[in-house]
C-alpha cells in the first residue's frame, strides 16, 4: 500500500459513512413543544393549542397530553379537547386530573349535568388538591351563574373537608358569585367549627359588608385573641375602630405587638387625625429606631413627621431616601422642592421641578402638580412673570382647572395686571357660579384697583354671607369700605380681621386706614408688627412709599 493510499484510508472514519435521518418539523416533538411554548409566551393560545395537539401525537408523556387538553379547552375547541383527554387517560392520567378536565369541558359546552357528575368525581377522588381544583374549574367557567349553582349544590358543609382553608375559599367564591346567604352561612359554620383567627376574620369581613359593625368588631377581637401577633388582623381592627371615630382605641391597639411600615403609617394617620402632636413626635422617634427595612419603606412618612415638627433639614434628608419605585416618590420630590425653596435654595428647587416636568411628561396629573408647585414657589419669590408662565403651562395640561385659574388670578393681581386677574376670576365664576373664594378674590381685586366698586361690593357681600367669620373676607370688606371713604367702618372691620388673624396684608391695610384717620402712632405700631411677620413684604414697602412720598 502506498503512503498516499494509507493516508486516505486512515482519514475515513467509520461514522463518516452513516446517514442520520432528521425528521421534519411537523414530526419533531421538541420542535412542536418549543413552538408551543413560544406561542404561549406571545399569548397566542390558538397556535399554542395546535402545536401541543401535534406534540401529543408524538409523545407518550401524559403531561404533554394534559397541556394539550387544557389549551384546547381554553380556545373552546371541544373536539380537540376530547381527543386530548382520551389520549391523556390512555397514558395514565389521575382520576382527579381527568375529572377536572372533563368538568371544564362540560362547562364549556354548557352541559351542567355532566359538569356536576365530573365535579362529584373530583371531590370524591381523595386527591389532596381536589377542592383547589374544584375552585379553579368554577372560577374559570364562562357562565358564572351556572358555576354559582354548582358551587351551592356541591360545596356543602357535609362534603367539605376538615380544612378551614377550603371552607373559606368556598365562602369567598360564593361571595364573588353573588351568593351572599350561602357565603355568610358557610363563613358562620366555618367559624363555629374551626374557631381559628382566619375564620373569625373572614366572618368579620362579611359582617362589616352587611353593615353589622358591632358584630364585625367582636369577631375581630376574637381573631386577635387567637393570633395576637398577626399584624394584618390588628390593622383591620384598628381601621374599623378609626372608621367609627374611636381613634384612641385604634392607636392603643397598634402601639403594642409587632410593627411594620403599615402599622406606623396608620398610627401616624390616627395621631394626625386627633391632632396629637406629642404622639407624632414620639412616633417619629420610634420609627427612627425601627429595623432598616421598615425605615426604608417608611422614608416618606419619616419626612412628613419631621416636617410636622419643623425639622425641615431632616425632612429633606428622609425625602431624599424615598426609592424611585416607591408610590410616594413623586410626592417626596414635590415636598423636597418646597423645603429647598424655604431654605433659600430656590434655584435647586426649580431645577428639581423642571426635572419632574420632564420625567412625568406623559402623566398629566403629576405634570400639572409639578407646574403648579413651580408656579407657587415663583409666587412666593415674587417672580410674577415666571409664576404666570408656570400657571399657564399647568392650565394647558388641565384647562379650566378652578384651582389653577384662582392661583394664576392671584399672581396677576400681585403683579398689578388687574385686567388679566379679573379675566381669570370671571372665568372661574363662570365655571363655578357663586364660588366664595373666587367672589372674594374678584371683589377685592376690583376694590384694590378702585374700580367698579358696586360690583366689588356685591361680590364681597356674597362671600361674607357664605363665610361671615372669615378674616380674609373681612379684610376685603374693610378695604372696600376704605375705598368707599368709610374710614371708621373700614378701621373697625380691619381691626377685627387683624385680631383674628395676624396676616401681613391685613395689617398693612389696617395701618393705612389708621394713618388716613390721623392715628399715625397706632399705624406705625401696626407696620412694625407687619415687618416682624414678613420682613420682605412688598405690600408694606409700597404702602410706606405712598404714605411717605
Amino acid at each position: 500500500m502506498s503512503a498516499r493510499s494509507a493516508q486516505k484510508s486512515a482519514s475515513a472514519q467509520p461514522l463518516a459513512r452513516v446517514t442520520v435521518a432528521t425528521p421534519d418539523a411537523a414530526h419533531d416533538l421538541l420542535a412542536q413543544l418549543m413552538a408551543g411554548e413560544m406561542a404561549l409566551g406571545s399569548t397566542d393560545l390558538p397556535s399554542a393549542a395546535a402545536y401541543y395537539s401535534s406534540a401529543m401525537a408524538l409523545s407518550n408523556d401524559p403531561r404533554v397530553a394534559e397541556r394539550a387538553a387544557k389549551l384546547a379547552i381554553a380556545v373552546h375547541d371541544d373536539a380537540a379537547a376530547q381527543r386530548a383527554i382520551d389520549r391523556w387517560q390512555a397514558l395514565g392520567a389521575s382520576v382527579a386530573g381527568l375529572a377536572e378536565a372533563r368538568a371544564e369541558l362540560a362547562l364549556d359546552r354548557g352541559d351542567t349535568d355532566e359538569a356536576h357528575r365530573q365535579l362529584e368525581l373530583l371531590i370524591g377522588s381523595g386527591d389532596k388538591d381536589a377542592w383547589r381544583q374544584f375552585g379553579r374549574v368554577l372560577l374559570g367557567a364562562r357562565d358564572q351563574a351556572q358555576a354559582a349553582r354548582l358551587l351551592e349544590s356541591l360545596a356543602t358543609p357535609q362534603r367539605l373537608p376538615a380544612d378551614a382553608q377550603a371552607w373559606l375559599a368556598m365562602s369567598e367564591m360564593g361571595d364573588k358569585f353573588g351568593l351572599h346567604a350561602y357565603a355568610m352561612g358557610l363563613a358562620e359554620a366555618a367559624a363555629q367549627r374551626f374557631g381559628s383567627a382566619e375564620t373569625y376574620a373572614w366572618l368579620a369581613q362579611m359582617k362589616a359588608k352587611d353593615g353589622d359593625q358591632q358584630g364585625a368588631r367582636a369577631l375581630l377581637q376574637k381573631a386577635i385573641a387567637k393570633a395576637p401577633q398577626n399584624i394584618q388582623l390588628r390593622l383591620a381592627y384598628a381601621g374599623m375602630l378609626s372608621q367609627s371615630g374611636d381613634y384612641a382605641a385604634a392607636s392603643r391597639l397598634l402601639e403594642h405587638g409587632p410593627q411594620n411600615a403599615d402599622t406606623y403609617a396608620l398610627r401616624a394617620a390616627l395621631a394626625a387625625q386627633s391632632k396629637d402632636t406629642k404622639a407624632l413626635a414620639a412616633l417619629y422617634q420610634q420609627l427612627q429606631q425601627a429595623p432598616p427595612d421598615v425605615r426604608q419603606h417608611s422614608a416618606y412618612l419619616l419626612g412628613q413627621l419631621a416636617e410636622m415638627q419643623h425639622l425641615d433639614a431632616e425632612a429633606l434628608g428622609w425625602y431624599g431616601q424615598v426609592d424611585d419605585d416607591d408610590p410616594h416618590a413623586f410626592d417626596a420630590d414635590l415636598r423636597s422642592a418646597v423645603l429647598m425653596q424655604a431654605q433659600g435654595k430656590g434655584t435647586e428647587a426649580h431645577q428639581l421641578l423642571g426635572q419632574l416636568q420632564l420625567d412625568y411628561l406623559d402623566q398629566p396629573e403629576q405634570l400639572r402638580q409639578a407646574y403648579q408647585v413651580d408656579a407657587e414657589l415663583y409666587l412666593r419669590e415674587q417672580q410674577y412673570p415666571q409664576a404666570e408662565a408656570a400657571f399657564g403651562r399647568a392650565l394647558l395640561v388641565a384647562p379650566d382647572d378652578p384651582g389653577l385659574l384662582y392661583d394664576r388670578g392671584l399672581a396677576y393681581a400681585e403683579a398689578g395686571q388687574v385686567d388679566l386677574a379679573v379675566q381669570d376670576f370671571q372665568r372661574l365664576l363662570k365655571i363655578k357660579p357663586g364660588d366664595v373664594d373666587a367672589s372674594n378674590a374678584l371683589g377685592f381685586t376690583l376694590a384694590d384697583a378702585n374700580r367698579d366698586l358696586p360690583e366689588a361690593e356685591r361680590l364681597i357681600q356674597v362671600a361674607r354671607t357664605a363665610k361671615p367669620n372669615d378674616p380674609s373676607i373681612a379684610d376685603s370688606w374693610g378695604w372696600l369700605q376704605y375705598r368707599l371713604g368709610h374710614l371708621d367702618q373700614a378701621a373697625e372691620v380691619l381691626r377685627g380681621a387683624w385680631l383674628a388673624n395676624k396676616d401681613a396684608d391685613v395689617g398693612v391695610h389696617l395701618g393705612e386706614v389708621l394713618w388716613k384717620q390721623g392715628h399715625r402712632q397706632d399705624a406705625q405700631r401696626i407696620f412694625e408688627e407687619v415687618r416682624k411677620i414678613d420682613p420682605h413684604s412688598n405690600s408694606l414697602q409700597d404702602t410706606l412709599r405712598r404714605l411717605h412720598p
